[in-house]
């Protein structure tokens, strides 16, 4: 009798497994799928974005190829279709081409707006320094000083990529502001820095010259009249400045 009661309860036992597992079992089976479908949407993705930055460097390539042989047109529509690819990297550089275009052209509202565009756009933060440091540039003898130091308050915090180039940058609005001691103050930090290009520290040690010179406030009026001039006739290529033209009028 023990027996038949044992072979029931393993029967019972056996059938409530078997029940568990026809409903566990579909959504075992749809965990499954969607890990596989997860894997492979992952690996197409990183396929297409590949695919999307290889693309992205050819035609960034021949901006770059094209701008270098004269070709400027030709370079803007490559970068152009860049900034609409799916490449944030090369879409961010391409941006800042476009800005350097429009700064050529006397545009800067155009080109601090494409700097901008492509500081959001970088993947990291050297690119998007970068472009957040052309824009100072751009706007450097111009904007408020307010705004100067507003853009330039990220790029000075320690371990940016582009610090010292922002100090310098914060120097020279500064002494365009007419603040000589604290211009003076950031060219002594650019002056010291072992971090600092050769070019840098020269130009930080002449601009304390100057201020203690007392000639600063000449100079500052000097660059802001000199950016006030229309830009320079462009000539055609391959003739140097004054070549082909006559030094005095002919003789009658």
């Amino acid at each position: 009798m023990v027996d038949v009661f044992e072979e029931v309860e393993e029967q019972i036992r056996s059938d409530r497994y078997r029940a568990l597992a026809l409903k566990v079992l579909p959504w075992f089976i749809g965990l499954v799928v969607l890990s596989l479908a997860g894997v492979g949407g992952w690996q197409g993705y990183r396929a297409w974005t590949a695919s999307q930055a290889a693309k992205a460097s050819e035609t960034y390539a021949q901006g770059i190829e094209a701008m270098q042989a004269g070709r400027a047109a030709e370079a803007k529509a490559a970068w152009e279709t860049v900034a609409k690819s799916g490449s944030s990297a090369y879409k961010s550089l391409a941006l800042q081409h476009l800005g350097a275009l429009r700064l050529s052209e006397r545009d800067t509202a155009g080109a601090v707006d494409f700097f901008d565009k492509a500081a959001k756009a970088a993947p990291d933060p050297l690119i998007a320094d970068a472009a957040r440091l052309k824009s100072v540039y751009a706007l450097l003898d111009t904007a408020p000083r307010a705004e100067i130091d507003t853009r330039l308050e990220p790029l000075l915090k320690p371990g940016r990529p582009f610090q010292i180039q922002a100090r310098e940058a914060a120097a020279f609005s500064k002494l365009l502001a007419g603040d000589t001691a604290g211009a003076r103050a950031d060219f002594v930090v650019v002056s010291l820095s072992p971090d600092a290009a050769e070019g840098a520290r020269s130009r930080a040690t002449a601009a304390m010259a100057l201020i203690d010179s007392g000639s600063a406030k000449v100079t500052r009026d000097l660059v802001k009249a000199a950016a006030a001039l229309p830009p320079p006739r462009p000539l055609p290529p391959g003739v140097l400045p004054g070549e082909g033209l006559p030094l005095q009028a002919p003789a009658q």
